[in-house]
C-alpha cells in the first residue's frame, strides 16, 4: 500500500442530485435568473433616498445591513478620534459614548463640506461583555484570541451592546442646530458546550475574528461556535436594523415638527 499513489483530487464541482436523474444525451433546462428584490418603499427612506446619507463606519458589515433596508448610496465617513472612554463605565454607557462621539466627530466635520451637508449621519459601536461583565477588546494575538473564545464557551453566556446614533441637520436656526436620536441593543449569545479546543484553534487561524471584538463573527465562519442567540441577530454583526430604521424616522419627524414650530413662531412675531 505505501506505493500506491492516489489520483489527483477533480477541479470541477460535484455532480447535483438533479444532474444524476437528467440522461446524459437530454441538456438540462437553464435555471433563470435570480431576480434582486424591489426597494423597500417606505416613506422615511423615499425622503432620503436619494440625498447625503453617511455612515460614520468603515464597517463593511454595517454597510451590508443597510443595503439590505435599500440604503445604499452610502458615503463612508469612519471617525478617526481614537476610543478612550474608561472601561469602568457600564457596558451601556461605554457604548452609547463612544457611538455619540462617533457622530458627532464626523457630522462636525462635514456640514460645512464642499459635498453638502448630509442629511443623516448613521454611527454606531459594538462591544462584547463576557458573563463577569468585562469588555472585550480586538484580540491583541492569537494567545489571546484562543484564550477569549474558550472563555466565552465555559461561561454560561455573554452579551452584545450596539448603541446606534442617528443625526440630522435642522434647516431652523434652533439650537443645537441638529436633530440626534439613540438606542443600545443587547442581545444574549450562547456558545456550544461541545465546542473543542481543536475547533477554536482552528476558527482562530481562520483569522476571521482577528478584527472583531470578542474574536468572532456570526455572520461568517464563528456561526460555528454558536448555540443560541436571545435578541437581534443583526445586533450581533453589529447594526440591528429595525430600532435603526425606527431612529431614522423619529430623528426626521422630529426635523419637521422643529421646522413647523419655528415657522409658527416667526408668524406670530
Amino acid at each position: 500500500m505505501s506505493g500506491q499513489k492516489y489520483m489527483p483530487a477533480p477541479t470541477e464541482p460535484p455532480p447535483g442530485y438533479e444532474t444524476t436523474r437528467t440522461l446524459p444525451s437530454r441538456q438540462a433546462p437553464a435555471k433563470p435568473p435570480l431576480r434582486m428584490p424591489l426597494p423597500l418603499d417606505l416613506p422615511v427612506l423615499s425622503s432620503i433616498r436619494d440625498r447625503r446619507i453617511i455612515l460614520a463606519s468603515a464597517s463593511p458589515r454595517r454597510r451590508q445591513l443597510l443595503a439590505q433596508i435599500s440604503l445604499s448610496n452610502l458615503s463612508v465617513i469612519p471617525s478617526t478620534v481614537p476610543e478612550a472612554f474608561a472601561k469602568t463605565l457600564s457596558p451601556f454607557e461605554y457604548v452609547l459614548q463612544t457611538a455619540t462621539q462617533k457622530a458627532m466627530t464626523v457630522y462636525s466635520g462635514q456640514i460645512n463640506s464642499p459635498d453638502g451637508e448630509p442629511a443623516l449621519v448613521i454611527a454606531a459601536d459594538t462591544v462584547v461583555v463576557s458573563q463577569g461583565g468585562q469588555i472585550l477588546e480586538k484580540p491583541r494575538s492569537e494567545t489571546d484570541h484562543i484564550s477569549m473564545l474558550k472563555g466565552l464557551r465555559d461561561s454560561v453566556s455573554h452579551k452584545v451592546y450596539t448603541a446606534v446614533v442617528v443625526m440630522a441637520p435642522l434647516a431652523s436656526a434652533r439650537d443645537p442646530g441638529y436633530a440626534l436620536e439613540s438606542t443600545v441593543e443587547e442581545t444574549t449569545v450562547k456558545f456550544g458546550k461541545d465546542i473543542s479546543d481543536e475547533m477554536i484553534l482552528a476558527y482562530v487561524r481562520t483569522r476571521e475574528g482577528a478584527d472583531k471584538a470578542g474574536g468572532y463573527g456570526i455572520q461568517g465562519i464563528g456561526a460555528i461556535l454558536v448555540d443560541k442567540i436571545d435578541g437581534s441577530y443583526d445586533n450581533v454583526v453589529g447594526l440591528p436594523l429595525r430600532p435603526t430604521l425606527a431612529l431614522i424616522d423619529k430623528v426626521l419627524r422630529n426635523e419637521e415638527e422643529l421646522v413647523d414650530e419655528f415657522a409658527e413662531v416667526e408668524e406670530g412675531e
